[in-house]
C-alpha cells in the first residue's frame, strides 16, 4: 500500500479546498498544472520501456480482453446504470460515472500489483502503457456522445487541447527516449513526484471551483451514497467477470492474475489530467473526480487484498511442482 500518502495528501487538498473555497492561491495555480500536465506525458514518453513493450506485445489474447474491458465493457456498464438517475444524462453524478468508465487503466499500480501477485508482468506493462495511450482518445470519444448535444463540448477544441498538452509532449518523450530513457526510469520514483504534486494540485483546484460554486450543495446524501454503492458493485461486476472469462478462455493463472489486475483498473492521474483540459475550470470539475478518486481508492485496497492472496496461491502451485 505505497500509495497511501498518495490518496492521504488527495483528501487533505480536497479538506483545504472544503475550508477555503475562495482558494489559497500564492501562485498562478492554472499555469502550474497545465505546465504538470505536459510534463507527466513527457515522462510517460521517457519511461516506455520499448524491450518490456514488445516482451508482452505477443500475449494477444490478454490484450483483446483488457482493452475491451476497458474501453468498452466499462462505459455500457455505466450506461446501464443510466436509469437509476432521475435526470438522465443530464445528471452530474451519471456523467461523473460514465467518466470514470471510459478512462484508461492505471501504469504504476497495475504494474505492481501484478508483480506482487506472480502474473504475467510483460503483459502488464504492455497493456498499461497501451490503455494510457488508447484512452488519450477513446476517453473525449465517448464524452462526445452525451456532452456535445449539450453545447457544453466541443470535439474539436478538445482535440486540439489534447494534442498540446497529452500528446505533443508524449511524441517528444518518445523522441528523447534513445538519449534520456535511462536516466527518467532509473529516476522513476523522484519524477513520479511531480506527477503526484500535480494531480493533487488539480483536485485541490477542481474542488474549489465546486465548493466556491456551491455545486455539492445540490446534491443529496443519499444520491453520493447510491453513486459509491454503484461504483463498489462495478469493481466486483468487472472483476469477477474477468475471471470467469479467462477460465472460459482456458488462460493460464498468470495472464488470469494480469487480466483481472489490469482489466479492473482506472486511473486517477488520466482522470484528473483529463477533468482539466476538457473541462478546464468549470464548477462541476470535483464532482466529476469523485467516483474515480473512490474507485482509486477501492481498487487499490482491494487488489493489494487480493493480490497477495493470488501470490500464496502461486507459490503454493510452485512448491508442489518443484517437491513432485
Amino acid at each position: 500500500m505505497k500509495f497511501n500518502g498518495f490518496i492521504a495528501a488527495i483528501f487533505l487538498a480536497i479538506l483545504i479546498a472544503y475550508l477555503f473555497p475562495e482558494g489559497v492561491v500564492l501562485f498562478p495555480l492554472k499555469t502550474i498544472t497545465d505546465i504538470g500536465i505536459g510534463f507527466i506525458f513527457l515522462f510517460y514518453g521517457l519511461k516506455l520501456s520499448p524491450t518490456e513493450f514488445k516482451l508482452g506485445f505477443l500475449n494477444y489474447k490478454v490484450h483483446i480482453v483488457i482493452q475491451l474491458t476497458t474501453f468498452i465493457v466499462f462505459p455500457l456498464l455505466t450506461l446501464l446504470c443510466l436509469p437509476l438517475f432521475e435526470n438522465g444524462t443530464a445528471s452530474n453524478l451519471w456523467i461523473a460515472l460514465f467518466f470514470l468508465g471510459t478512462l484508461p487503466s492505471t501504469v504504476s499500480s497495475s504494474i505492481v500489483m501484478v508483480s506482487l501477485a506472480k502474473g504475467n508482468l510483460p503483459t502488464a506493462i504492455f497493456n498499461a502503457s497501451l490503455s494510457g495511450i488508447i484512452g488519450i482518445f477513446v476517453t473525449p470519444i465517448w464524452l462526445s456522445f452525451f456532452l456535445s448535444r449539450n453545447g457544453s463540448f466541443e470535439f474539436l477544441d478538445v482535440l486540439l487541447k489534447l494534442f498540446l498538452q497529452i500528446i505533443l509532449p508524449l511524441i517528444l518523450g518518445l523522441i528523447l527516449q534513445k538519449f534520456l530513457g535511462e536516466f527518467a526510469r532509473k529516476h522513476n520514483k523522484k519524477l513520479s513526484l511531480i506527477d503526484k504534486t500535480t494531480i493533487i494540485l488539480i483536485v485541490y483546484s477542481s474542488f474549489s471551483n465546486s465548493f466556491s460554486s456551491n455545486i455539492f450543495s445540490s446534491v443529496a446524501t443519499q444520491d453520493l451514497l447510491k453513486l459509491s454503492g454503484i461504483v463498489v458493485i462495478l469493481f466486483f461486476v468487472v472483476y469477477f467477470g474477468l475471471a470467469l472469462l479467462s477460465n472460459f478462455l482456458g488462460f493460464k493463472i498468470e495472464d488470469k492474475i494480469t487480466a483481472q489486475f489490469c482489466g479492473t483498473k482506472k486511473s486517477l492521474v488520466h482522470g484528473s489530467v483529463m477533468v482539466k483540459v476538457i473541462f478546464g475550470n468549470a464548477a462541476n470539475t470535483g464532482l466529476l473526480l469523485l467516483p474515480i478518486m473512490i474507485y482509486h481508492s477501492l481498487q487499490l485496497i482491494l487488489i493489494a487484498f487480493y493480490a497477495e492472496k493470488y501470490r500464496k496461491r502461486v507459490l503454493r502451485a510452485e512448491t508442489l511442482e518443484n517437491t513432485a
